[in-house]
């Protein structure tokens, strides 16, 4: 017996981990998650540029009027009105972020603590709905409030998401009756 304990404890295990090999494995990889980040980066750049020719946003006005609604979510995004894949990254209207939303006379009141605020007027507003999707958000059926607007020339889809969804609805039908009356005092239509 004491031959099989003399033998097995002459033989050595071979190493388990060549460290080298590792170690240029796991730079190579966070080189390359480098590498897609700043290609990723230079692309959002790259949609602001082309998007130059998307105006600048207006300017809040000092009297906004009394609140109708008030809302407390997230921003999802904006896309060119009906093409719920084409972002909109100019102005940061790309950024997804919290939002507090306020629809008074004057407009939409668009607050977003760690991106830019905006404002959309009254007159700029064409429709609400509840959809399922904007660009990098799908949810279920009318998960989402879509605000269209106007901004200069071009047809905006902005999309947001209520802390409690049940009050989207109530939003649809806030700012479409608003759009409405304002037609109606206008007495034209856009």
């Amino acid at each position: 017996m004491t031959p099989l304990l003399y033998l097995a404890a002459e033989q050595k295990s071979a190493d388990v981990t060549d460290w080298p090999d590792r170690v240029g494995w796991i730079v190579g990889l966070l080189l390359f998650i480098a590498l897609v980040y700043w290609l990723m980066r230079q692309g959002w750049k790259w949609r602001g540029t082309l998007q130059g020719d998307v105006p600048p946003l207006p300017d809040a006005p000092s009297e906004r009027g009394p609140v109708r609604l008030a809302l407390s979510g997230r921003y999802h995004g904006s896309t060119t009105a009906g093409q719920w894949l084409d972002r909109i990254v100019a102005h940061g209207l790309g950024t997804r972020s919290r939002v507090e939303l306020t629809l008074t006379d004057a407009g939409l009141d668009v607050v977003r603590p760690g991106a830019s605020d905006f404002f959309v007027p009254a007159d700029a507003l064409r429709e609400a709905r509840l959809d399922k999707g904007i660009a990098g958000k799908v949810l279920t059926e009318g998960g989402l409030l879509i605000v269209t607007w106007a901004l200069g020339d071009k047809l905006i889809d902005s999309g947001f998401r209520s802390d409690h969804a049940a009050e989207q609805a109530a939003w649809v039908t806030a700012i479409n009756d608003m759009i409405t009356t304002h037609i109606t005092t206008e007495g034209t239509a856009r």
